[in-house]
């Protein structure tokens, strides 16, 4: 018989999107609350219990409601709001992470799905901390776009309606209080949060996140080469990744940082960029919001947990 799969929220962008990767599929069976108890807090709790995997596609406070309407012991989770991200008793569910993490989540009851915005500053920073050449205590700064469709159905629907008058490029987050920095810092292995400076753009999906390098402070200045050496050897040794490292080219402008240039897959691209003389570096991540961002890696954690991938 196959998994049951109960997305809660399945009519939000994320769980759209969801709904669609798996759409078609033999492996899983897909159930849903009928429309006319789609408002019944009993109705959630039926189909929550219901399911072998509940894919959690709400508001933080919603979400954590939905747990708790869980009373059995077999029902497995997957949160794709902030809720749990650093919660214990969570798995984090960005997979690439450690050599590790595709076991941890395929073993997990309870995992979390990252926020599109930590993944690429985690991808980046992650191996380089862990292999010694960027200190914990490095301040950070994390800068990049999104497509509108990441702020939620507000903000699509606000960016919609403008149509070609909407902002091009416009920064948010100016209180520096960002939700996803306890992740990013957790995550990444960071001592201190960083700061975070993300903007919005005029396209509905995609994103690049950029974190800039001064390093001519550091007791050992790690050349561009043997930053990219360190990214790349960690995502060469995992299996079934997700994340590919670009080739270590030294070039003004490159149209690989299109952020919209892997809308609609799981794929996230890296790039280092570097100055030595200048002891300057800029890591750069590119993917879709909507994919490895959200809904790809909530697809990606539910083939893992339930053995059919990865």
């Amino acid at each position: 018989m196959a998994p049951k799969i109960f997305i809660d929220g399945e009519h939000g962008t994320t769980g759209l999107q969801i709904r669609a990767m798996l759409a078609g599929r033999k492996d899983i069976e897909v159930i849903s609350v009928p429309a006319e108890r789609r408002k019944e807090k009993a109705a959630r709790a039926e189909y929550l219990n219901r399911a072998d995997v509940a894919v959690l596609c709400l508001p933080d406070d919603a979400a954590k409601e939905s747990v708790s309407l869980i009373d059995n012991g077999t029902t497995r989770v997957i949160d794709a709001s902030t809720a749990h991200r650093t919660a214990a008793g969570w798995t984090y569910g960005f997979a690439e992470m450690d050599a590790t993490q595709f076991d941890a989540v395929r073993n997990a009851r309870f995992v979390a799905n990252p926020g599109c915005w930590p993944q690429g500053g985690i991808a980046t920073l992650r191996p380089l901390i862990a292999a010694g050449l960027l200190p914990a205590s490095l301040p950070v700064t994390m800068g990049g776009i999104s497509g509108y469709s990441g702020g939620g159905r507000q903000m699509i629907e606000d960016y919609e309606s403008q149509g070609e008058a909407a902002p091009e490029f416009l920064p948010y987050g100016l209180g520096f209080k960002h939700k996803h920095i306890p992740e990013l810092k957790l995550y990444s292995g960071l001592a201190a949060d960083p700061m975070m400076q993300p903007a919005v753009g005029n396209f509905a999906q995609g994103m690049v996140t950029m974190i800039p390098l001064q390093m001519s402070g550091l007791a050992k200045i790690p050349t561009g080469v043997e930053l990219h050496a360190a990214i790349a050897d960690h995502y060469a040794a995992l299996p079934a990744s997700a994340v590919e490292v670009a080739p270590y080219e030294k070039i003004e402008r490159t149209p690989q940082l299109n952020p919209e240039i892997y809308n609609g897959s799981n794929r996230m691209m890296l790039h280092v960029f570097a100055n030595d003389d200048r002891a300057q570096a800029m890591l750069v991540a590119v993917y879709d919001n909507l994919g490895k961002g959200a809904s790809g890696a909530a697809v990606q954690n539910l083939d893992l947990m339930l053995g059919l991938g990865g």
